[in-house]
């Protein structure tokens, strides 16, 4: 297998800096809307409430696939690199680490 050229490597090791700050993003935003559901939740009462619960319920299931494929991508990325014999160059542990805390935590709000 012939090894990555330095721009190859270069573009890796950027696709992998944004993919990561991409999915950093997410969570926080995640957080927020979390936040919200859990502040204002409670003050929404009928259809109403119900309906704006499986609003808020539907945009964090599809942050969650957003989430996983992201990070899919990373894991990707520094398989590129790792098999070229490349420094990883990754912060995956991290995002790893923040993808199961942040997936604990909406779990638990959730219930």
């Amino acid at each position: 297998m012939s090894g990555l050229t330095r721009s190859e490597e270069s573009a890796t090791r950027n696709g992998i800096s944004s993919t990561e700050e991409a999915f950093a993003n997410i969570q926080v935003c995640r957080q927020d809307v979390e936040n919200t559901k859990f502040n204002v939740g409670g003050a929404y009462g009928g259809s109403d409430g119900q309906k704006y619960q499986d609003l808020l319920q539907a945009w964090d299931d599809q942050a969650e696939v957003i989430s996983k494929n992201l990070n899919d991508v990373i894991d990707t990325l520094n398989e590129t690199l790792q098999a070229n014999n490349l420094t990883q160059g990754s912060q995956k542990d991290a995002v790893d680490q923040e993808y199961t805390q942040s997936k604990a935590i909406f779990d638990a709000l959730h219930g």
